[in-house]
């Protein structure tokens, strides 16, 4: 079962990870000025993951693998790992698939 870890970076911003089953770290957001807002794009990740069309595949000037994850206005709410092949980034979409809807919500912004 995968679960949604909030945390505050230096800068005091939130962000979340979504992590797999495994504890690797399929999903990272971008920061958010408040938790309220973190928490919210949580919510997006979980709507937006079930739709295909929603995952923005790229492959970066290295020639490795990621994929953004975007809400219906466009707007990137998570990115990938670097992947080796477009394998494995297929998977790691697949993973945001299946762990996403039922990921259960740590906040670790306070310790």
């Amino acid at each position: 079962m995968g679960k949604f870890i909030i945390s505050k970076r230096t800068n005091g911003d939130h962000q979340f990870n979504l992590k797999a089953g495994n504890g690797q770290v399929i999903l990272t957001s971008q920061g958010y000025n408040s938790k309220s807002s973190c928490e919210n794009g949580i919510s997006s990740v979980k709507t937006n993951s079930q739709d295909d069309a929603k995952f923005e595949r790229n492959t970066a000037k290295d020639g490795r693998c990621y994929f953004n994850l975007k809400a219906g206005n466009g707007q990137i709410i998570g990115t990938s790992q670097m992947y080796e092949s477009d394998n494995g980034m297929e998977n790691g979409i697949e993973s945001v698939k299946n762990n996403a809807p039922n990921a259960s919500v740590e906040d670790e912004s306070n310790l």
